[in-house]
């Protein structure tokens, strides 16, 4: 080809990227690649393009290329600097971002970026203190406050950090309420009605919903806006009036309140006050009948309910999630017996592969998470990833075991097996980034030997 044409050809590839013209934008990069490999520009942009796809291994690979022909380039610096963040490659990514803000000062993703890579790290003191002095420089930056509010919640300053996590209404990742209505304002709720409405996951709404009692206790009236899928498993919330999907028109409302704003009326701003405990959740009868149907031809065996995936619209899914296939494995247990809990698109994997003749589909026919948490109580143990499940399970007591990525929520911080919020819990974590195989390793031999100790139980009793 000639330089011009070449020229065309990358113009052609780029212009495909930039309009999400995937499949067309990966065709016209590897053509222009076989012509012109030594392009760190169009490495950098194939790497990009990869990542978008969380492709994070080839991502690597294209970035790492680019920045052996283009070192000094600090755009495709910055974009290695991102993938490396993403697989948790932390220290060195803040190599390149400390590098980045030398030539640069003012970039401030710079500096939002190394306190979020701090956090991954664990080390949360070190992440406030480079937030806070960030915030001199930067004092109207949404994501550096958020990053912040991050770092406090997985240090246990949640007086601070809830006060900081404000900022998410500043972030690309949330959008500021339009509501004809007051929102609280932090002030007196004494004989007002308030309305909580819900924001983020599912698993927010289950982990936040234990504060409606202090909430209760500033207010008249508590009114409770459920998202449909939880609005049955929510009926009977303890510190709420009324729970509903819909607010009645004869309601008359003061003020709203943020879900995530409550533990505000808990938490001093000295980080005083205690977690309080889980939320209580409502079994319907029809839901427990259903679930018992389920259970009984497996009676005399160990019931396991498992859970590979969350929500494939949160766009970290890809890396608190694995494959349905890593359960595979303790389908050999003897006595055991596994029921998939999950439900979503990832669901036709499961089925195609053949997994689902050996591991029971419970929730593809639930109507909501009602169902499926009873079908939880049905179970000797629930194994999932750090989803909406595991609140729901944690919230009712039972026996679970979570499987974590190297750098979890908050919740379960970056060390430990056990954590606070859910007493009944045990935590299974990567040893490191993206190796779940270990992770798997560690459930299989623990399993085995919780499953032995049933059994001489099952023959005492």
């Amino acid at each position: 080809m000639t330089p011009t044409e070449l020229d065309a050809l990358r113009n052609q590839a780029s212009a495909a990227h930039r309009a999400n013209k995937t499949a067309e934008a990966r065709a016209l990069y590897m053509q222009y690649l076989t012509h012109r490999p030594d392009d760190g520009g169009i490495w950098s942009n194939v790497g990009a393009l990869l990542r978008s796809q969380q492709q994070h291994t080839l991502a690597l690979r294209a970035q790492e290329r680019a920045f052996a022909l283009s070192p000094d380039a600090p755009g495709l610096r910055n974009n290695l600097a991102n993938i490396l963040s993403d697989i948790g490659h932390y220290e060195r990514s803040i190599a390149l971002r400390e590098d980045i803000l030398a030539r640069a000062p003012q970039d401030k993703s710079q500096r939002s970026m190394i306190g979020r890579c701090l956090r991954g790290l664990g080390r949360y003191s070190d992440a406030i203190a480079y937030l806070k002095a960030a915030e001199i420089d930067h004092p109207d930056d949404g994501e550096i406050k958020l990053q912040r509010a991050f770092a406090e919640l997985g240090e246990g300053r949640y007086g601070e950090a809830f006060r900081t996590y404000d900022a998410r209404w500043q972030s690309e990742e949330m959008s500021p309420r339009k509501i004809d209505l007051p929102q609280w304002d932090g002030g007196d709720l004494t004989g007002k009605t308030v309305l909580v409405l819900p924001e983020q996951g599912f698993g927010d709404a289950v982990l936040f919903t234990r504060f409606l009692p202090a909430l209760r206790a500033h207010c008249a009236r508590v009114l409770f806006l459920a998202e449909r899928p939880l609005a049955r498993l929510f009926d009977g919330l303890e510190g709420a009036d009324w729970v509903g999907t819909e607010v009645p028109a004869s309601e008359k409302v003061d003020c709203w309140i943020n879900l995530m704003d409550m533990p505000l009326l808990v938490f001093g701003a000295d980080n005083s006050g205690d977690i309080p405990a889980v939320t209580r959740l409502n079994i319907p009868e029809d839901s427990a009948n259903r679930a018992a149907g389920i259970a009984a031809p497996h009676k005399g065996k160990f019931k396991i309910g498992v859970v590979w995936s969350g929500s494939a619209t949160y766009k970290g899914n890809s890396f608190r999630s694995f494959s349905h296939r890593q359960f595979h494995p303790l389908i050999d247990i003897p006595d055991v017996q596994l029921f998939s809990l999950y439900k979503g698109p990832f669901l036709d994997a499961f089925v195609a592969d053949g997994t689902s003749m050996l591991i029971q589909d419970t929730a593809s026919t639930d109507r909501d998470f009602a169902d499926c948490a009873a079908t939880m109580q049905q179970m000797d143990l629930i194994i999932t990833s750090d989803t909406a499940t595991a609140h729901i399970a944690g919230s009712l007591g039972l026996p679970t075991w979570v499987i974590l990525h190297w750098d979890p929520f908050w919740v379960f911080r970056h060390i430990g097996d056990t954590t606070q919020w859910y007493p009944s819990m045990q935590l299974y974590r990567q040893p490191a980034a993206l190796d779940w195989d270990s992770v798997f390793a560690n459930v299989e031999t623990d399993l085995c030997k919780r499953v032995t100790k049933w059994k001489k139980e099952q023959k005492r009793g």
